[in-house]
């Protein structure tokens, strides 16, 4: 009976580990929202891209962006993802006036919404963004 007990009183605090939600992937690594231009060439050493994301997609600390094309096809509406806030950085801190970057708990939904739909006028975040209402 002891060494019942002293097994139970060795796994009694391992209970809390696995009754762990899992981290919504919404809501890991680094995210922002964007307006950029489009850039590139369209060739395949020069692709037409987001300004921002690699020729390649992914590297440089990026390991992923979403975006839809604004309704005069010169703007990306972007969300970049990368693994730590300095690989965004660049965005963060363009002071471009073609640039504009939100952060989430920094920017309120309806404010970047409003913003997003000067470029692309059916645009939907929820939508964009892969989020129930």
């Amino acid at each position: 009976m002891p060494r019942r007990l002293a097994l139970l009183a060795c796994l009694l605090p391992l209970l809390p580990a696995f009754s762990q939600n899992r981290v919504d992937p919404l809501n890991q690594h680094e995210r922002i929202l964007a307006v950029v231009p489009m850039i590139g060439a369209g060739t395949s050493a020069d692709p037409r891209r987001p300004m921002f994301v690699p020729a390649n997609g992914v590297g440089e600390g990026i390991i992923g962006f979403t975006y839809e094309l604004s309704d005069d096809g010169k703007f990306a509406l972007v969300e970049i993802i990368a693994r730590e806030r300095k690989h965004l950085l660049p965005m963060l801190n363009s002071t471009r006036a073609d640039v504009k970057v939100f952060l989430r708990g920094r920017d309120r939904k309806d404010d970047i919404e409003r913003e997003l739909k000067l470029y692309k006028r059916d645009f939907d975040v929820h939508r964009f963004l892969g989020v129930e209402r």
